[in-house]
């Protein structure tokens, strides 16, 4: 049994699956009911503001209405990649649709990283392949 104020085995969890998805904080559920009697009006509030030109008010609405994106779908034709040697022609084409405006500099960084596990990964099944076929050899 555990010690005393310890009630957890040290490096295992109280709860392994985790918070339930979509579920809410106290805070949270304290702060919808709280604002739930008014929500009609404040939202008829802001629309008010926002259209006599209030920018908090605006910015506030249009975030509703239309929230960032956090991803997209990134049209952009990547050369086959299909050994270490590759890599060149992957990053000058990164390259190329950065100086094209075809993809914004953070999109490049993460195809770049994508790129890079994909080259560890031949790395690693070459290295797999060479290994069998050494231990083949001397069997």
């Amino acid at each position: 049994m555990p010690a005393r104020g310890r009630p957890f085995q040290k490096g295992q969890s109280g709860n392994p699956a985790g918070r339930a998805k979509g579920s809410r904080t106290r805070v949270a559920q304290a702060m919808e009911l709280i604002l739930s009697d008014d929500a009609d009006a404040t939202m008829r509030k802001a629309t008010t503001l926002a259209k006599d030109g209030d920018p908090t008010a605006l910015r506030l609405c249009l975030d509703r209405l239309m929230p960032v994106r956090k991803d997209r779908p990134v049209p952009f034709a990547l050369p086959l990649i299909e050994t270490a040697a590759d890599l060149t022609k992957a990053t000058s084409a990164l390259l190329a649709a950065v100086a094209a405006g075809d993809l914004t500099p953070s999109e490049a960084a993460e195809l770049g990283k994508l790129v890079d596990a994909h080259v560890r990964a031949i790395g690693a099944t070459n290295l797999h392949d060479r290994l069998t076929r050494l231990e083949a050899a001397q069997s």
